[in-house]
């Protein structure tokens, strides 16, 4: 005689899976970073030294480890909050510091909290998060295209 009963468990996303979801965008967020502190440095006119690009990429993936580390003594919302805010607090410091200009300081400020918010919309979803991810993805990658696409990339055109 067979059993019609069955026991299923639900594993809910906790804060650990939350933080593996996110640092698997580590390598989107430096690339955007950088790509941001380089068009800063494009429009300042000014030269940033690969050691300031370091740093800057360094308190990137710091962003994941200290989301890490407060999210095992609060809630993920709080760590993400907190680390968030650090890390975008450094790097728009940063910004300020290297490129003397307090406009495009707030354009690398408000991209960073942008980028930051969207990523915890995505760690935030459980069914749509990939389908969200890449329309994001999409349409930001066809934002900088169109920003972009005047920019001389070699220098002076030849005609």
């Amino acid at each position: 005689m067979s059993s019609a009963f069955g026991l299923s468990l639900f594993n809910p996303v906790d804060h650990y899976t939350k933080t593996t979801r996110s640092a698997k965008y580590t390598i989107m967020f430096i690339g955007f970073t950088f790509l941001i502190f380089f068009f800063v440095e494009i429009i300042n006119k000014r030269r940033i030294h690969p050691i300031q690009y370091l740093l800057v990429g360094f308190a990137v993936c710091l962003f994941y480890l200290l989301l890490l580390a407060i999210s095992e003594h609060t809630s993920f919302f709080l760590a993400y909050l907190i680390a968030c805010t650090g890390v975008i607090g450094m790097i728009t410091l940063y910004t300020k510091s290297v490129v003397g200009n307090w406009r495009l300081t707030g354009v690398m400020f408000g991209t960073l909290v942008i980028l930051y918010g969207f990523l915890y919309v995505l760690l935030q979803q459980e069914d749509y998060a990939l389908l969200l991810g890449s329309i994001g993805l999409f349409i930001t990658l066809g934002i900088v295209m169109y920003i972009t696409r005047k920019i001389k990339w070699f220098g002076a055109e030849s005609n």
